[in-house]
């Protein structure tokens, strides 16, 4: 008989019902039991029982109700998957309980919430777990694979530039990302996820940066601004027909409401499903945005691999390209995300080695479903069953690794803002007044 593990879920958002909560009753049933919700707002609740009725009677709480929380529930673990800055909170509280924590990505939002987290970690008898799902896609695994195998050698620099298409990076500009206290940015909201896979890839940790930065599509600047004024909402708007990113996604409807990829209906600010005081609609082009949109990097890594990074909010389509050079030999790989959004035919992903001396060999690599390239019913499987014992790597990730991401994203933004390199590391010793 497999052992039932109770669990609390801090943030009751779009992401926690779809990623955690339904596969938690639907899939692992067996092995995790939700015990408990926490979340600011009571019309979370309502929206996921509204989803979920089998979970009414579960008990709710306000975030100042934690200690509550746990004292009532009994929990083995806590689910953090509320808005970014939250996240340290509960951790370091969880990891006071001795309890285990599972958090979305990034862990925190600066370098000294990561030191908060890592102390706490090594005074408890918890451990945090960092849902960097990104890990789990069949052909990251497998590039992983290559590189562990020898193929290119040791590894001296990767390219890596990222593409986030119109409708996806408009996304973060209508949400509470727009907000450096509240996502640290895109360096560290976004970028998070492909630091952890470079440092991943080639087991190496980022000692230093040097970046660029702005925000050249968005906020009262952004070059296709059909007016300049604060404090509207496209459901409102009466000039979102002259605004290009509503009528790309939006427009065939006079009546459509605006969604992404990462919230449901409910928060729209329309009717009955509303959220409280939250409306993921609001202009992209309000003077309220303080982050950037655009960056470009060098980043240095302890063992001497170089990355050269960029990443760009505002792309015709959405996907990456990939290059990981080494003394023996490179890898190249070019991804096209959300096929349905891109006006042209796209092509398989797969993996070109090209040894030093030799022929290309192109690989490749038997895909799966499921959210995030079939990454996320990976990484659930080992969160919930625990690590699969015949993966001959480790790819669960820990706070330390969790930390380096967030480090790194910082280090980006604050160079940017200063014009000098940034050691990464001592970023856990800095304090973030300045944020």
């Amino acid at each position: 008989m497999s052992q039932v593990k109770k669990y609390v879920i801090c943030g009751v958002s779009g992401r926690a019902m779809n990623m955690f909560i339904g596969p938690m009753l639907q899939t692992f049933s067996t092995h995790a039991e939700i015990a408990g919700l926490l979340d600011v707002d009571p019309r979370r609740f309502e929206v996921c029982f509204e989803k979920y009725p089998q979970l009414k009677g579960v008990p709710v709480y306000s975030p100042e109700q934690f200690e509550d929380m746990v004292r009532g529930t009994g929990p083995d673990a806590v689910i953090v998957a509320g808005a970014d800055h939250t996240h340290e909170t509960y951790i370091v509280k969880a990891l006071e309980h001795d309890l285990d924590v599972i958090t979305e990505k990034p862990m925190a939002v600066t370098g000294e919430e990561c030191r908060k987290i890592l102390e706490a970690e090594a005074k408890s008898k918890g451990r945090v777990s960092v849902t960097f799902n990104y890990r789990y896609m069949p052909i990251h695994a497998r590039i992983k694979e290559l590189i562990l195998e020898g193929k290119i050698g040791r590894v001296t620099s990767v390219d890596l530039n990222w593409y986030i298409d119109t409708y996806h990076g408009a996304s973060y500009f209508k949400r509470w990302n727009r907000k450096r206290s509240n996502s640290g940015g895109l360096s560290i909201h976004k970028s998070t996820h492909h630091f952890d896979l470079v440092s991943w890839w080639i087991d190496q940790t980022p000692v230093e940066a040097f970046a660029y930065g702005a925000l050249n599509y968005y906020g009262p600047e952004g070059e296709l601004n059909p007016r300049k004024e604060d404090r509207r909402y496209c459901g409102t708007c009466n000039v979102k027909q002259d605004c290009a990113y509503y009528m790309r996604w939006f427009g065939r409807s006079r009546e459509a409401v605006p969604k992404d990829d990462h919230i449901g209906e409910a928060a729209f600010g329309k009717g009955p499903g509303s959220y409280t005081n939250y409306r993921p609609d609001a202009c992209i082009f309000d003077s309220e945005i303080d982050i950037e949109d655009t960056y470009t990097a060098a980043v240095k890594f302890d063992k001497g691999a170089l990355l050269s990074y960029s990443v760009n909010f505002s792309v015709p389509y959405e996907g990456y390209r990939l290059a990981i050079n080494g003394t023996r030999g490179r890898l190249e790989t070019q991804e096209f995300h959300a096929p349905g959004r891109i006006p042209f035919p796209v092509p398989v992903q797969t993996i070109d080695y090209f040894p030093l001396f030799g022929s290309k060999e192109t690989i490749h690599v038997v895909f799966t479903e499921g959210g995030h390239g079939g990454g996320d019913p990976l990484i659930l499987e080992d969160l919930f069953l625990g690590p699969d014992p015949r993966r001959p790597y480790e790819i669960l990730t820990g706070a330390r690794a969790g930390a380096n991401s967030v480090l790194a994203g910082e280090a980006i933004w604050k160079s940017v803002k200063s014009g000098a390199p940034v050691r990464i590391q001592e970023l856990l010793y800095q304090e973030t007044a300045s944020r």
